[in-house]
């Protein structure tokens, strides 16, 4: 099968397509031959080495593992021995190393169901980018109706699911974004809008229930200052730092600073799981939310994806179909 690999960490340039071996799945896994995929900053991050810290999981001088991508959906070609809620045929979506490939191997326990009438595409672009933004207001924020819920990245592939999955539980929502993806922000439902290049939010005199943070380029002290009295700020952005001493030192002086007054600051790493895609999907399913797809790529042409993606400009989720 082909499948992109990297043998070395670096930039888009290290990646190849090469016709590598068919995986066998474990007990509890299933074979998945993918009808699409989705690019994350996870991927990047994975290809580089970056933070340095990852090579402590993924190795110090290569990767132990070649394989890259995570995101999946497609169809099921072969069940592990203990596997008895899935069968060869069924229509599945959720997240599996690898999944820059024509078969891919996942774990029973991060897979769901994909309904009939959520495509491939749409179902490839949930499971890391949904999950993050559902865990992040229900699990951190305590998200609940009324609740003013400020999104900063609004338009990337978290913040598109943070938008619509915050008005889905009733929240009054702003989103944060760039002059060109102000019109795509109000359409995807956010009842307010806030350009970064003309304002600065934390100067506003708003204040916000959850302030969800996809991007970190302010001071834990500037959000905490919008926040409401009880208010929950929840870190879950990226990083360009390759030895990862800003968001290190972030993470520890969030719980301190959480012990003064009232605000909590926190942050996020998702979970996937089954119970949570399925939640995520079925709001899919009855058109509450949409997923937002910016651009579609072939196989071969993952390093163009993942360079478009580093960019920082997708609007929305990048997507990696058969082909």
């Amino acid at each position: 099968m082909q499948a992109i690999v990297y043998r070395t960490y670096g930039s888009p340039d290290v990646l190849r397509c090469e016709e590598i071996e068919r995986p066998v799945p474990a007990s509890d896994e299933v074979l998945i031959r993918v009808h699409a995929a989705s690019v994350n900053p996870f991927d990047w991050h994975f290809m580089r080495g970056e933070p340095y810290l990852f090579r402590l999981m993924t190795g110090l001088g290569k990767p132990k593992n070649p394989r890259l991508g995570a995101d999946v959906a497609g169809t099921v070609e072969a069940v592990g021995k203990d596997v008895t809620r899935l069968r060869a045929g069924d229509e599945v979506f959720g997240a599996g190393r690898g999944s820059f490939a024509e078969y891919v191997c996942a774990p029973v326990s991060r897979l769901a169901v994909k309904p009939e009438r959520v495509s491939f595409e749409q179902a490839a672009a949930v499971p890391i980018a949904a999950l993050t933004a559902l865990q992040a207001l229900r699990d951190k924020g305590h998200v609940r109706s009324g609740h003013a819920v400020l999104v900063n990245g609004a338009a990337g592939g978290v913040g598109t699911f943070a938008v619509q999955i915050a008005k889905a539980f009733g929240a009054r929502v702003t989103g944060v974004c760039s002059t060109r993806n102000l019109e795509l922000v109000r359409g995807i439902g956010a009842d307010d809008v806030i350009d970064y290049a003309r304002e600065d939010l934390t100067t506003r005199a708003e204040r916000y229930d959850i302030v969800l943070d996809l991007v970190g380029n302010r001071s834990l002290r500037a959000w905490r200052r919008v926040l409401k009295p009880n208010g929950t700020y929840v870190g879950a952005a990226g990083t360009t730092d390759p030895w990862m001493i800003g968001p290190l030192v972030q993470m520890m002086a969030a719980p301190v600073l959480s012990l003064f007054g009232s605000r909590k600051l926190v942050s996020l790493l998702a979970s996937i799981n089954t119970d949570d895609l399925a939640l995520v999907v079925d709001l899919v399913a009855s058109g509450k939310v949409t997923p937002v797809i910016d651009r579609r790529y072939p196989l071969r042409e993952v390093p163009e994806a993942i360079r478009y993606l580093e960019a920082g400009h997708a609007r929305g989720k990048v997507i990696i179909v058969r082909g």
